[in-house]
């Protein structure tokens, strides 16, 4: 059974920074893609950064390309968000999705979704 985890949540200031951690279980995880969505009160759910099975290239939204960092740890079997120069527009409740490389499903689609972290930036 595939389960994501998402952790690292919280308060913080504008101009801070946090980092997210997703840890993943019952998949072989140097097989899976991974982004991270967010998704804020009353809006839709929108992608925030994604990296391929390899690690090899990412991908961001404008709004957080420069101040947002993906990456991976395949021995550990963790994606992390790294979260710079924080706005309190980025305030929403943060997913992490895997989807194996060879799925086929249309972009934006992922089979497997954790929870979310909820991220609250202050003014």
């Amino acid at each position: 059974q595939v389960q994501l985890v998402e952790s690292g949540g919280g308060l913080v200031q504008a101009g801070g920074s946090l980092r997210l951690s997703c840890a993943a279980s019952g998949l072989t995880f140097s097989a899976y893609g991974l982004s991270w969505f967010r998704q804020a009160p009353g809006k839709e759910r929108d992608f925030v950064a994604g990296i391929s099975w390899s690690g090899a290239s990412t991908d961001y939204s404008d709004v957080v390309k420069g101040r947002f960092t993906i990456s991976r740890d395949n021995a550990k079997n963790t994606v992390y968000l790294q979260m710079n120069s924080l706005k309190p527009e980025d305030t929403a409740n943060y997913y992490c999705a895997a989807k194996h490389r060879l799925a086929k499903l249309p972009a934006g689609q992922y089979p497997y979704w954790g929870p979310g972290t909820q991220v609250t930036v202050s003014s």
